[in-house]
């Protein structure tokens, strides 16, 4: 007996997938270019040299690529199509509701919803007017996938939600006074933020107000600093407005 719902099920799923193809595919098939063309050092070099000519804030952290690294992979361009499917999918939009999306506590283990944390864990920057938090999610240069020897840690594919949250505590390491949790092991909230390789975001009251690049190129701090200034000269305003209403 033929199955009609689950049969209309896979039906929208190909179609979906299909869809979903040939809207990514002019611009996977441009970045797998540009990455075979950065794989030739006369061109990685000038690439890099101009962008450094253009300059940028200096918080912003410097798109580096070590001359010993190839770009154009089977695992790179993986990594690459991966990226821009979770991007063009995610939930989160700017100026909608936030993906509240579960995540694994480090001290713990318990699993817990990204904004449970929302006001309750006050960073070092900006403490007066928004908590930060940190999500740990897969890997973008596992040590048995694109590897990559400018990273800081040489960690494999995640197998098990034990070596997530070990991964996670080295990332913990990296920024003191900040919440860290982990992604869960169906990689919830890399999928509806987009976050996939990192991305920042700004949830205000249950709803996305910022949302920054995808990165590496897009990923600004300056961006996220800037538009936490705005934030801040907001309150004060409506501070004001409301001293003088009482």
């Amino acid at each position: 007996k033929v199955d009609l719902g689950k049969v209309m099920m896979n039906t929208v799923k190909a179609v979906k997938n299909a869809a979903v193809c040939f809207v990514l595919l002019p611009r996977f098939l441009m970045a797998a270019v540009v990455f075979w063309l950065l794989d030739f050092l006369c061109i990685r070099k000038r690439f890099f040299f101009r962008m450094k000519e253009q300059g940028g804030d200096a918080t912003d952290p410097p798109v580096c690529i070590s001359d010993s690294n190839r770009l154009f992979s089977l695992e790179s361009l993986k990594a690459v199509w991966h990226g821009q499917k979770l991007d063009f999918l995610k939930a989160a939009h700017l100026g909608r509701g936030a993906p509240n999306t579960e995540v694994v506590r480090l001290e713990d283990r318990r699993h817990s919803r990204i904004l449970d944390f929302a006001f309750q864990e006050v960073a070092q920057l900006n403490a007066d007017i928004a908590d930060t938090m940190v999500v740990y999610i897969e890997e973008a240069h596992p040590s048995d996938g694109w590897t990559s020897t400018d990273a800081p840690y040489q960690i494999p594919k995640h197998r098990s939600l034990e070596e997530r949250l070990s991964a996670a505590h080295l990332i913990h390491l990296e920024v003191p006074g900040c919440r860290v949790v982990a992604d869960n092991m169906e990689d919830s909230s890399s999928a509806a933020y987009g976050a996939y390789f990192n991305r920042l975001y700004v949830l205000h009251r249950g709803t996305v107000a910022y949302q920054g690049g995808r990165g590496p190129e897009g990923y600004r701090i300056s961006e996220l600093r800037d538009w936490l200034d705005q934030h801040r000269k907001a309150l004060q305003k409506t501070e004001s407005s409301l001293a003088l209403n009482v």
